[in-house]
């Protein structure tokens, strides 16, 4: 897609996804408050009758909002597990890599505020005066997906093989996901970076360890 910038008008085919993209703009400037369907029509240049062609409110842009930014936070952590060195040790290996996905999930988060926010944000579709809450569909929950499988291949390298603990894949989350919140809008955000770092890895230890528990 062509950029968009102020002033310019909006001459792409495929007006629906400009307008995710100025509202992905939006979210990554201020959070999902600051995501409205008139400013993103305005940003690429259309009227807001167009826009409301495309989406019938608020909810339903901040729905794909939420989309793009949950993939952001997926791709975020698979780029970290990526950068991992390899190892001989398949536990140690194992170890590394849920490590390396809660640090990529952490720094998306401090990196990315605004779209970390507008990931957990609650976008309903209103339509007719009643709300929904769709099912979401499976790129929305990569990240998940991605602690999971790690945990999954993390058991598999215990003496005998075992399953992994039920309910740890929540358990790593909620881990990652309070501990981002409390970066950014917790006592935690005044840190200094390297305050910051050391409760990071501090974290990831805590749970890599809380998977060798019988």
């Amino acid at each position: 897609m062509a950029a968009i910038s102020g002033g310019k008008t909006y001459h792409h085919g495929d007006l629906r996804n400009a307008l995710i993209c100025a509202a992905v703009g939006l979210a990554t400037e201020g959070g999902p408050e600051r995501v409205v369907l008139r400013e993103a029509a305005r940003r690429v240049g259309v009227s807001p009758t167009a826009a409301y062609r495309h989406f019938e409110g608020r909810g339903e842009l901040l729905a794909a909002v939420r989309d793009h930014a949950r993939r952001a936070l997926a791709d975020s952590m698979e780029r970290a597990a990526a950068r991992v060195p390899g190892a001989d040790d398949p536990a140690l290996a194992a170890e590394a890599r849920l490590a390396a996905l809660c640090r990529g999930y952490v720094a998306f988060a401090v990196e990315q505020p605004g779209l970390y926010r507008s990931a957990f944000g609650a976008p309903r579709t209103e339509s007719a005066g009643r709300c929904t809450d769709p099912e979401p569909p499976a790129g929305e929950v990569r990240a998940f997906t991605l602690l999971t499988d790690a945990l999954t291949a993390l058991a598999a390298t215990a003496r005998p093989p075992r399953a992994a603990r039920p309910a740890a894949e929540a358990a790593a989350w909620s881990a990652v996901h309070g501990l981002s919140l409390l970066l950014l809008e917790g006592p935690l955000r005044r840190l200094p970076a390297q305050r910051r770092d050391d409760v990071v890895e501090s974290t990831l230890a805590m749970v890599v360890s809380g998977t060798r528990a019988p």
